[in-house]
């Protein structure tokens, strides 16, 4: 099966929002192979992806990765928009990198996530090989994806703390923490019960 620009937005409405119609698609057709080749390459259904849970190191809590990216992807366009109104232009942001990088930091985990023999979603072998980040950059990179949202991919996680993160990776790094974090504390305190 092949997902289309249409269908990716329906899994992240905020796709259209990206004013670029060749980055949107760009960003899409990511998407696409990220679906269609994950899962130690059986793909996954966008249904079968929306019950992903957001992470395997929080325990079982009742968040999923869909949301996940959705959450964060309104949290940077929300960060962005008190910024400007701030500050103005004195803190320059470029939107359109700014959602799609929010929409690709994850692109990886699709990859790097599989089912064990009784469906269950774990770390597979490709996830065990690769972080998210790495293989989301390679195809980003592949899908003519510019080097400024690249950058957004590579840098969101604990792999970016040894380079300057440019403007809009540093408002998607903080954006993906708070919801990595809240899941961590949700996760803890389940376990306590």
């Amino acid at each position: 099966m092949s997902y289309s620009t249409k269908d990716i937005a329906e899994l992240f409405p905020n796709l259209m929002d990206i004013k670029d119609a060749t980055l949107r698609d760009n960003v899409a057709a990511v998407w696409n192979e990220a679906l269609t080749t994950g899962c130690g390459g059986k793909g996954w259904s966008t249904d079968e992806l929306r019950q992903v849970p957001f992470t395997l190191l929080a325990g079982d809590i009742d968040l999923r990765y869909i949301e996940h990216l959705n959450s964060c992807c309104k949290q940077c366009i929300a960060i962005a928009r008190v910024l400007n109104e701030t500050f103005g232009d004195r803190i320059p942001i470029n939107l359109d990198h700014l959602i799609a990088g929010s929409l690709l930091a994850d692109v990886g985990k699709p990859l790097e996530f599989d089912k064990d023999a009784r469906g269950n979603v774990i770390k597979g072998f490709y996830g065990e090989m690769l972080r998210h980040p790495f293989s989301g950059v390679a195809m980003c990179y592949k899908h003519n994806i510019p080097p400024e949202v690249m950058h957004i991919v590579a840098t969101h996680s604990h792999e970016g703390d040894k380079v300057q993160r440019s403007i809009e990776s540093i408002i998607f790094h903080h954006a993906d923490f708070v919801d990595f974090d809240i899941a961590k504390y949700l996760g803890a305190k389940a376990g306590k019960k």
